[in-house]
């Protein structure tokens, strides 16, 4: 029987579902997700317009006409190739009524493998690409109930300053930072049943211009991971408390090269046979750094 090769059918599927099953799942969908040019399967060129300013007018003359903008085109190396595969003898579908089967199986592999993994993934792959210029402006800091706010706000000043746009911002938190953001959140509450409106506006507005994406598993928010098996937390990882970034400064990749699914047939010895190959990256723009805020606990001492 010929193989079921349903690679587009199967990375469109997902792709839809990753706003939704990703804990980053709107990193995934940035508007920067079609910008890039594929060259083969694991490299892309990334296009950077940069122009040049305005000038003062001559109402009297005219002059030459040149060209001020210009495309560099940026190279990158996809650097997550990922397979996956599995088989299943037919008797054990029989005999498992089913439960055996490989949809099955590649449901509870995107669950509980894939979408951990790419999550995992994602954090470390833009921390990495961070702090390759920009280690010094990690904030390293024990976050609690009476600085959690200050700290946020330091972030978003340095983005404001950066002149990345306000509207879009993207908050991810661990679950116990997001217990302190509420906690503060209701203290200055109640500072302001006392005190008056002002308050309210002067200590928390500003957490409330950002979209504040649900909790991160704090396993899923590391510094670094193993990826040789599936992953785990790597053991030099330190835990990363908050990250506030635009999406804008984000490229995400997801090239799906091979999909497919052999029925039992004399050369797989009567087995069922899944085998998945893809290249997909994460990047953090060279250009965009601006865009990208770090919160991780001290290293130890």
């Amino acid at each position: 029987m010929a193989v079921v090769n349903y690679a587009e059918l199967y990375s469109k599927a997902l792709l839809q579902a990753f706003p939704y099953v990703l804990h980053f799942g709107a990193l995934w969908n940035s508007p920067n997700k079609d910008i890039y040019k594929v060259v083969d399967a694991d490299t892309i060129k990334i296009p950077h317009i940069t122009t040049s300013g305005r000038v003062d007018g001559d109402r009297d003359t005219i002059g030459g006409f040149t060209r001020n903008h210009d495309n560099e085109w940026v190279t990158k190396q996809l650097r997550n190739h990922r397979t996956w595969e599995t088989l299943i003898h037919p008797m054990d579908v029989q005999q498992t009524g089913g439960v055996m089967a490989i949809q099955n199986a590649t449901k509870v592999y995107n669950q509980e493998q894939k979408f951990p993994e790419m999550d995992a993934y994602t954090i470390s792959a833009l921390y990495s690409d961070y702090i390759v210029s920009n280690a010094d402006k990690v904030v390293k800091v024990e976050l609690t109930v009476d600085n959690v706010l200050s700290e946020f706000d330091k972030l978003m000043e340095a983005m404001d300053e950066a002149r990345v746009p306000q509207q879009g911002r993207i908050l991810y938190v661990t679950p116990h930072v997001k217990t302190l953001l509420k906690q503060a959140k209701d203290i200055q509450r109640i500072i302001s049943a006392e005190g008056g409106e002002k308050s309210v506006n002067r200590n928390i507005s500003r957490i409330d211009e950002v979209m504040i994406e649900p909790a991160v598993p704090s396993e899923l928010m590391k510094t670094v991971y193993d990826f040789t098996k599936g992953w785990k937390v790597g053991a030099s990882a330190r835990q990363l408390h908050m990250l506030l970034i635009h999406p804008t400064a984000v490229l995400p990749c997801v090239n799906y090269t091979f999909a497919a699914l052999d029925e039992p047939s004399a050369k797989t010895k009567g087995k069922q046979l899944y085998f998945e190959e893809s290249f997909e990256d994460m990047f953090a723009l060279d250009y965009k750094m601006g865009a990208i805020a770090f919160i991780q606990e001290p290293d130890a001492a």
